[in-house]
């Protein structure tokens, strides 16, 4: 018997983004970013990412 290789959690995470049928390595892309300052932890939608919240009706640029 081999020694199986235990996978890490990025690992597991990529591996499940991209077993979709069609799925690429980029779908497994990150799409937010976790800071934290004085404590308090601070979750943004990264700036590079494809898929942004919001209304799909208007203009990203409009207000």
């Amino acid at each position: 018997m081999g020694t199986e290789h235990e996978m890490t959690d990025e690992e597991k995470r990529r591996d499940q983004l991209t077993a979709a049928p069609d799925a690429t390595e980029e779908d497994a892309d990150p799409r937010i970013v976790v800071s934290e300052r004085d404590g308090v932890k601070r979750i943004d939608i990264a700036e590079d990412a494809d898929v942004r919240p919001g209304d799909p009706t208007k203009d990203p640029g409009s207000h």
